[in-house]
């Protein structure tokens, strides 16, 4: 017998109408965060980035391949790993069916990671997917945008080096030591999912940047790291609504695998 709460239709209604003004507000509130998102003041790019492509080298600029906007999700693939973090593949794995609608809203978006290409590619392939993919392996892109540790910091903390740029620093002085302080399961096991150890794991980041291109000069528009990345995870969204919820106990992501592991547990 269910433990949940049981009601009459009646009282589902009336419950239902309550939470739906609350859903109301939270649909205002994220559509002001929107606007406040656009407002961000635009930063001029102006270091000269290389990236590899499965087309050859390409600047950031030529990533936004003729379009004014670009959307670059920073894929945790680090060049030790044997295969792409699991939560970023999970969350890759619907980005393929939304490329023609962000094609038409005039937006280019794309995966950037540190493994050099030829690794990317045969994972991209084992994935099924298709989307573009750039490898920043001999650019400094990941670390100036938050997601690579590079020589920046050091292995057995997460205090700065002086040369750290600001907003690497924002994004692993958050990310990194919340986690070390708290080090949940998932964390090792995504590690070794990745073929790597826990200090390979941790220097490579997730997040989101989008780029704006006008009169010839790229800007760099707005960051987010960590959960701020969660609305790409479409599955949660879903979750969220089903009867149980996540689900997840104590150990949250613990359950995710790539999509063609399910099968093995």
């Amino acid at each position: 017998m269910t433990g949940h709460r049981i009601g009459t239709r009646q009282e589902w209604l009336a419950a239902s109408a309550n939470l739906l003004a609350r859903e109301k507000e939270f649909t205002r509130m994220g559509d002001e965060l929107a606007r406040q998102r656009r407002d961000l003041p635009w930063v001029p790019v102006e270091k000269e980035y290389a990236l590899a492509t499965e087309d050859g080298e390409r600047t950031l600029a030529e990533l936004f391949d003729g379009r004014s906007q670009l959307v670059v999700y920073h894929f945790m693939f680090g060049p030790g790993y044997t295969a792409g973090c699991p939560a970023c593949s999970s969350t890759a794995d619907s980005f393929n069916g939304v490329l023609a609608h962000l094609q038409a809203r005039d937006v280019t978006m794309i995966c950037v990671s540190r493994a050099p290409i030829g690794k990317l590619l045969g994972y991209r392939a084992r994935m099924g997917w298709s989307f573009p993919w750039a490898s920043s392996h001999d650019s400094d892109f990941n670390t100036d945008f938050g997601v690579s540790a590079g020589e920046q910091m050091t292995q057995d903390t997460a205090t700065p080096q002086p040369e750290a740029n600001e907003l690497a620093l924002l994004r692993l002085l958050h990310d990194q030591s919340a986690v070390r302080e708290n080090l949940p399961l998932v964390t090792a096991q995504n590690a070794a999912a990745t073929g790597t150890d826990l200090e390979g794991y941790f220097s490579e980041g997730h997040g989101l940047s989008t780029f704006a291109r006008e009169d010839g000069t790229v800007y760099h528009c707005y960051s987010s790291y960590a959960r701020g990345t969660e609305f790409l995870m479409v599955y949660y969204a879903i979750l969220d609504r089903a009867p149980n919820g996540r689900d997840e106990g104590e150990q949250p992501m613990g359950w995710l695998r790539r999509h063609d592991e399910y099968h093995n547990q």
